[in-house]
């Protein structure tokens, strides 16, 4: 069975919904999850990361019903590059041992998103 971009985008509107709105209103207990600790300014960062993943949530819920056009090839674009920063990211936390191994979670959602995205990319078979 082959994907549809819509699911893609429900699915990632879904994911930013469930973990934007708690790092956004209780981002100390989130990341504790997660065996890190936040001072103030983490604190800050947690919360603009909130707020990032709250732009994503709209962004992918009023696209899910875009046509092909340029601008939906730019959003599906955007969206790799996002969740390719993040499994990266994600995964270099891990490694040095910034998170506890939950984090391999992030890394793996990332990882799925950043290589659903990067499908879509691909040039399209033409049917003979």
């Amino acid at each position: 069975m082959k994907m549809k971009l819509k699911t893609l985008l429900i699915i990632k509107a879904i994911v930013c919904l469930c973990f934007g709105i708690p790092i956004l209103v209780v981002p100390n207990f989130v990341y504790s999850i997660f065996g890190a600790t936040l001072a103030a300014g983490g604190v800050f960062a947690a919360r603009e990361y909130g707020a990032s993943m709250m732009g994503n949530l709209m962004l992918t819920w009023f696209a899910r019903n875009s046509q092909e056009s340029d601008a939906r090839w730019a959003i599906v674009f955007a969206l790799f590059v996002y969740d390719a920063f993040g499994f990266v990211v994600s995964l270099i936390a891990i490694l040095s041992g910034a998170i506890n191994p939950l984090g391999w979670l992030v890394v793996v959602l990332y990882l799925l998103l950043a290589s659903g995205f990067g499908y879509f990319l691909l040039p399209k078979q033409k049917s003979a």
